[in-house]
């Protein structure tokens, strides 16, 4: 389709440019066109031709933006959301997850996965780099649903193989515009060494970056002290794992040691601060990230332990959980941290043709009500959002150039239903929990 969206707001989120009036264009999957409401006006006719627009959109002066990234998460896991709550990590999974995730099926995951893509595209998220079970679940239901989607294998001791991962890999990444995929594992506490020197193999097999959980609880790394007398960041790096980068899910209690390794193997720490507060495993460092530049993106890490996938919470305890641990308020920006649920996010996934609103760009974006009480007035745009937004002011999400969530109602592929999503995903809750 083309689509014309004008009288906007535009954050492109390049670096050092202003937010400016002007409009974009979108054709099909990608933007042909994005700049100054009058540059446009006086080029008419000369350098732009004549466009036929399948639809028009009237921005109102509000928001476009680039979409946000959720840089870890598990999708499926909606079916926990207000049932494995207020109990420590490894009680919580011990007791609460892995019991009830034994008796999911291929089917049960696909649905899950299309219950979450709905709430994301309220949030305005637009990619997720997603780790959980049965990845092809994962992907399938992505691909219904119009979401776009980085893979990560869950692989450990229990689940999975690294023969598996490879097939995964090389299917993923060639299967659908909407789908890639990237090597991973679940954590070092969760695989033998024998494994992880297979995960080691294969990154260098397809000089490919590696993503795991890394340092979320002081029990996990100590755990690794005593098993291998080095810190999860150490081994790993030492059994050649980040050989060719990659990046830690949660980085919470990472040495100075460990922040050598993230800097000079350019690894991408993905912080997740809604559920570390959750279960009370800590504040991570991120502005001690920043000061070392180390490339930071942000998470939500799923409904079962979050409850909700909302980036404009998570950029909010990004900020305000710095300032504490700091204790300073200077310590992180707001425009930085808008930028580790954007333009960071979509480096740390690989999607380099997602990461700003440009030319030649992927047409992932949303739009941001500044009509709304929170909004105002408007001195600074990027910190409005990240100190004020909320879900209520996502107007419009659009990926791969179609809009599927706008003024509140969802726009989705044909079959697809919301009402008919939340009916077999009460049914199968009912099934796996209560029966």
């Amino acid at each position: 389709m083309n689509i014309r969206l004008f009288h906007a707001r535009i954050l492109t989120m390049e670096k050092h440019r202003p937010v400016f009036w002007g409009e974009v264009w979108v054709k099909d999957a990608r933007i042909v066109y994005i700049g100054e409401a009058d540059k446009l006006k006086a080029g008419m006719g000369k350098d732009f031709p004549e466009i036929r627009w399948d639809r028009e959109v009237d921005c109102g002066g509000n928001l476009l933006m680039p979409g946000f990234k959720d840089a870890h998460t598990h999708s499926a896991m909606t079916f926990l959301r207000s049932y494995a709550d207020d109990v420590p990590l490894q009680q919580w999974l011990q007791e609460k997850v892995f019991p009830v995730e034994a008796k999911l099926s291929w089917e049960d995951i696909y649905h899950f996965t299309k219950l979450a893509v709905l709430e994301y595209l309220t949030s305005g998220i637009t990619s997720v780099f997603e780790m959980y079970l049965t990845p092809d679940a994962m992907g399938q239901a992505c691909i219904d649903m119009g979401m776009r989607c980085v893979l990560t294998s869950g692989l450990n001791d229990f689940t999975s193989s690294v023969e598996q991962q490879e097939a995964e890999y090389l299917k993923w990444n060639k299967c659908h515009p909407l789908i890639s995929y990237r090597l991973g594992f679940h954590s070092e506490y969760t695989c033998s060494k024998e494994l992880l020197s297979g995960v080691a193999e294969l990154a260098r097999k397809y000089r490919a970056p590696v993503f795991t959980h890394l340092a979320e609880t002081e029990a996990e790394v100590q755990g690794c002290l005593d098993r291998n007398g080095m810190t999860p960041a150490a081994f790993l790096d030492r059994l050649g794992v980040f050989d060719y980068g990659g990046g830690g899910y949660h980085c919470v209690y990472m040495t100075h040691h460990d922040m050598e390794i993230f800097k000079s193997r350019g690894l991408v720490a993905v912080t997740n601060p809604a559920s570390n507060l959750k279960l009370a495993s800590g504040i991570a460092p991120v502005a001690e990230y920043v000061r070392r530049g180390i490339p930071v993106a942000i998470g939500t890490d799923g409904s079962a332990s979050n409850n909700c996938l909302d980036m404009f919470r998570e950029m909010f305890l990004v900020s305000g959980l710095s300032k504490v641990r700091e204790k300073d308020a200077a310590s992180l920006d707001a425009e930085e941290v808008l930028a580790m649920a954007t333009s960071e996010g979509a480096r740390a996934m690989g999607l380099h043709d997602g990461d700003i609103l440009e030319k030649g760009k992927l047409a992932d974006l949303i739009l941001i009500d500044l009509h709304q009480p929170n909004m105002q007035p408007i001195h600074n745009i990027p910190k409005n959002i990240v100190y004020s937004g909320s879900k209520a002011n996502v107007r419009m999400t659009m990926i791969n150039g179609r809009i599927l969530y706008e003024n509140g109602n969802f726009c989705l592929p044909e079959g697809e239903d919301a009402e008919e999503i939340y009916r077999k995903c009460e049914g199968i809750v009912k099934r796996i929990i209560y029966t």
